[in-house]
């Protein structure tokens, strides 16, 4: 298993987020070839590792 220097990275929330605090991911895309996402209530938590192309799709997915 692969480990990332998430130490520096620059995390985006979704601009649907309320910033009321709710359940909220955010994404980074410093990482070559993958995407990290969080849960943006525990930002020192661990963070799900997604391959690229699986995050694109998921992302055109959704938003049709």
């Amino acid at each position: 298993m692969r480990s990332y220097d998430l130490t520096n990275a620059h995390w985006f929330k979704s601009s649907y987020s309320n910033g009321q605090g709710g359940d909220c991911v955010e994404v980074s895309y410093d990482v070559p070839g993958v995407v990290p996402v969080r849960d943006s209530k525990n930002p020192t938590g661990p963070a799900l590792i997604v391959p690229a192309a699986a995050w694109s799709a998921f992302v055109a997915g959704i938003a049709r």
